[in-house]
Parts: structure tokens; C-alpha cells; sequence
């Protein structure tokens, strides 16, 4: 069967969507949740890890914390840019005081720090807020 492969960001059940489906709301065959969503979804360190290394769909992670003045700033804008680019990527936020070891795994020095992962790698990153065009600029270039 072809596809591309993804991850639930529920249940962690790595599904394949075919691409034509992709901007049509597809959901988990395992838990019924939706695979692709206009929001920014809050994944923990075990299903970004997996994402990110099984995802055929770009994923773009925020790696943020609550305490973080301009993390907060760039929250509204990130859900913006998510919903621009629904069916395109998944824009996916981390918690980095809740899962420090994420930190360390990926080596976010400063926060707000953007990821890109594509076919299993990471492909670029940004540090610093962003506005809503910006992040969609970012996340297409």
C-alpha cells in the first residue's frame, strides 16, 4: 500500500494516508484522531521522537515553556500559521520544561526554537518569535 506515513499524535499508531487525502482531514485507523489538524497540537518527548523519525509530512515542532514571555507571544501566531498550512505540515508544540531530556536531545539552546523534520531528519531551525507569515515563509522555504 502507498502513502505517506503518519504518526498519531494521540496513540502514537503510525498510519499511511494517501497524499491526494492529506488535506482532507484523514484520522488515526487506530483511535479515530485526526492525523492532520489546522491547530497546533502539544506532543510529548516519545511521540515527537517518533514523528519526526517516521513522518513522510513535513513537521515543524515549536520547542517552547511556559514561563517564556515571547513563547507565549509567538503562540497565537504559530496556531495561525497551522491553519495556513493544514494539509501542507503539522505544527506540533513541546514543552521543554515539562520534557527537559527534549532540550538535550535536540539541542534547543534557546527558546522559542522552530524544528523542521522531514523524511526522518531534521531539515532546519529558527530561534526567536516570529510572526504568523513569517513561520509559514520559514516552514515553505
Amino acid at each position: 500500500m502507498s502513502g505517506k506515513k503518519l504518526t498519531c499524535l494521540d496513540c502514537g499508531q503510525v498510519n499511511r494516508v494517501p497524499a491526494e487525502r492529506l488535506a482532507q482531514s484523514p484520522k488515526c485507523g487506530t483511535c479515530a484522531a485526526k492525523l492532520m489538524s489546522a491547530k497546533a497540537v502539544e506532543v510529548d518527548f516519545d511521540t515527537l521522537q517518533k514523528a519526526a523519525r517516521t513522518d513522510d509530512v513535513p513537521l515543524i515542532v515549536d520547542f517552547w515553556a511556559p514561563w517564556c514571555g515571547p513563547c507565549r507571544m509567538m503562540a497565537p501566531e504559530f496556531s495561525k500559521a497551522a491553519q495556513v498550512l493544514s494539509g501542507q505540515a503539522r505544527l506540533v508544540k513541546l514543552n521543554t520544561e515539562a520534557h527537559q531530556k527534549a532540550g538535550t536531545a535536540y539541542g534547543i539552546r534557546g527558546i522559542p526554537t522552530m524544528v523542521a523534520f522531514a523524511g526522518g531528519r531534521e531539515r532546519k531551525r529558527q530561534s526567536g518569535a516570529m510572526p504568523a507569515q513569517a513561520i509559514v515563509d520559514w516552514a515553505r522555504g
